[in-house]
């Protein structure tokens, strides 16, 4: 049995798709330390990793700090969280033997941690992978068309912040890419090559296992048998984005006088009571359990973050995606790319326009079938089964 040291941040994306390797890796034997923020302790805990915490309100205020405009700013937030990730994950293992390290690819110094401890690592990407190559042209674009009384500052902290950590820590931090990807010798990207853009400039050692879509813990009961019985269409916008109240009325009238049942999930931050009268064929939750309800509707009308959007074409349903923020721009225009949905966007969406989208990504059998082949390619790819597979591979 190998003791395995799990890092990662604190979002449902990035928790999420690793729920289904930890659960797997456990049944067959690896013990894993996960370490996370405080809100998914008990999630991984189900799992029957050993979980250890790091302060989820210093890291958050530490990575914003860096600033939001621009890329190199992000990056540097990232690095801005090393004094209060490694201290405290150095703290809380100490005295303790490893086998190996399973870091995100964006959040938790996982690199960093990787080279301190000098153990084997294993990249955990739940985005779409990046080349080096894009991540250095988005910084040189940022470095030509940008003031420079914007750039030099942003430049001069980046160096400051990498002499910091390699005089704290004793490792180096050569390049914005490595603080921004993490790369480590093999990268598990929960994607399919036919569905990462631009799949040709990964070599060998990034392994696209597909999503790693397992049982949720936290369901509901629900109630499935109008949605079994009727037309339906799911509307969420996530976990993060979702403080969205006129967006919700604005669905409200693009579909209150159709045939279909509309099911809408408004997260925990929204008062159902302040979104106004609710349609009779709309079914209003804080929460749904959506990977069941998937398996029922006939659209999904969603934020496009990398879970949604695989667990909508996981199970063969068309999108429409109307990105918020991060990269679901990005993943909206591959979901156009591949034909599978639509992209419009939120500001200034009009009623007939959403409803408009709606009827024809219904009425067009070229988005549905679309969904199929990706439905297929995404089932065959083997999920957390095959990334379990790789990582033993790897570390044999």
């Amino acid at each position: 049995m190998a003791r395995v040291l799990f890092i990662n941040g604190g979002s449902e994306g990035h928790i999420n798709p690793t729920i289904g390797v930890v659960q797997e890796l456990i049944s067959r034997g690896e013990e894993v330390v996960y370490f996370c923020i405080e809100a998914f302790r008990e999630r991984m805990e189900k799992t029957g990793a050993i979980v250890r915490t790091f302060d989820d309100q210093k890291f958050i205020k530490a990575f914003i700090s860096g600033g939001r405009n621009y890329l190199l700013e992000r990056i540097n937030g990232l690095l801005l969280t090393a004094d209060i990730v490694i201290p405290s994950v150095l703290e809380q293992i100490k005295g303790e033997h490893f086998d190996y390290i399973i870091h995100d690819s964006m959040f938790g110094c996982g690199r960093l941690i990787a080279q301190i401890l000098k153990l084997p690592a294993i990249s955990s990407c739940t985005t779409f992978a990046e080349t080096e190559a894009s991540v250095n042209q988005t910084l040189e674009s940022f470095m030509t068309e940008a003031p420079a009384e914007i750039v030099r500052p942003i430049q001069d902290k980046f160096q400051s912040l990498t002499e910091m950590v390699k005089d704290k820590y004793g490792v180096e931090t050569p390049s914005p890419y490595e603080v921004y990807c993490n790369p480590a010798p093999m990268t598990l990207v929960y994607t399919t090559r036919e569905f990462q853009p631009k799949a040709g400039s990964f070599d060998s050692s990034y392994k696209f296992v597909g999503p790693s879509i397992s049982a949720r813990f936290n369901q509901d009961s629900f109630d499935f048998t109008e949605i079994k019985e009727n037309s339906s269409i799911y509307i969420s916008l996530g976990t993060v984005f979702n403080q969205a109240v006129n967006f919700y009325q604005l669905c409200f009238e693009a579909f209150k006088d159709t045939n279909h049942t509309i099911i809408m999930s408004v997260g925990d931050r929204v008062q159902i009571s302040d979104l106004g009268d609710i349609p009779s064929n709309f079914i209003v939750k804080n929460y749904v359990p959506q990977t069941d309800v998937l398996q029922y509707v006939k659209l999904f009308i969603t934020h496009g973050g990398m879970n949604s959007t695989h667990e909508g074409l996981y199970y063969g349903v068309p999108l429409i995606v109307i990105p918020q923020s991060a990269d679901q721009p990005i993943i909206a225009e591959q979901v156009a790319h591949i034909e599978a949905g639509m992209k419009l966007q939120m500001q200034s969406l009009p009623v007939d326009q959403l409803r408009a989208a709606a009827d024809h990504v219904l009425s067009q059998s070229t988005f549905k079938m679309a969904a199929a082949r990706m439905k297929d390619s995404l089932r065959s790819s083997g999920g957390y089964r095959q990334a379990v597979d790789e990582i033993i591979n790897f570390i044999s």
